[in-house]
């Protein structure tokens, strides 16, 4: 099984970067003048992914111009969410109904990535084929993040995810799932949060740690920092 797909995300409003995002698509912003979308476009290229698909509803236009003037990054493929903003779980859906693969690398251009997610990346794919997984959370440990005042997403034990009062891992914005994990959702626009809590009910959401320092663009207080140090 080879991941010959990536999916990133690029439909949001970005409103906790306003007012950024009232003239700018999130994916768009540039940090160490370099986009958030380019960045994670690097990424990508450099794990020889071939293909990649990425979703647009708002300010679509502009991240249209800025896929056209790519050059050698593979195959980008602009799927648009419609006449309705999908959610995460709806957009990945809608855009995994377009492509004959099982197994999607899905990523979240709000993250700054870097190279040596390279490697994170590639024993995660190797641990998912290994186990015969349908999905593989990419969670760093919340005293790794940039931004302190995240709370943690799940707690993790032997790479299993669930709940509880000690939610010490960060959901990273990295995720590998198989396209059959949506079959039984039938709504077009949900949250990949209804997906991972059903997937917890059946201790069946798992998780592959980082240790690399997580940074992520969560809003403008976070964006005027980045700035300042870089």
């Amino acid at each position: 099984m080879k991941i010959e797909t990536a999916i990133i995300l690029c439909a949001g409003y970005g409103k906790r970067l306003h007012p950024i995002t009232l003239e700018v698509p999130k994916p768009l912003i540039k940090i160490k003048n370099k986009s958030l979308l380019l960045n994670t476009i690097e990424l990508v290229a450099s794990l020889r992914i071939k293909k990649i698909k990425l979703n647009t509803y708002y300010l679509s236009e502009q991240i249209e111009d800025f896929v056209n003037k790519l050059e050698n990054y593979g195959k980008i493929e602009i799927i648009k969410d419609g006449q309705e903003i999908l959610d995460t779980g709806g957009g990945i859906k809608n855009i995994m109904k377009t492509s004959k693969d099982e197994n999607f690398l899905v990523l979240n251009p709000d993250t700054i990535w870097n190279l040596g997610y390279k490697k994170v990346i590639l024993e995660m794919i190797e641990y998912y084929e290994y186990k015969n997984l349908n999905n593989l959370l990419m969670v760093v440990h919340k005293s790794k993040s940039y931004d302190t005042r995240f709370d943690g997403d799940f707690s993790m034990n032997n790479h299993m995810l669930s709940i509880n009062k000690n939610c010490n891992y960060i959901y990273t914005g990295c995720q590998i799932i198989n396209k059959a994990i949506f079959s039984s959702i039938k709504n077009k626009k949900f949250s990949m949060n209804e997906v991972w809590n059903n997937k917890i009910k059946n201790s069946t959401l798992f998780g592959f740690e980082s240790e690399q320092k997580f940074v992520h663009l969560t809003d403008i207080e976070i964006y005027k920092k980045l700035l300042k140090n870089n």
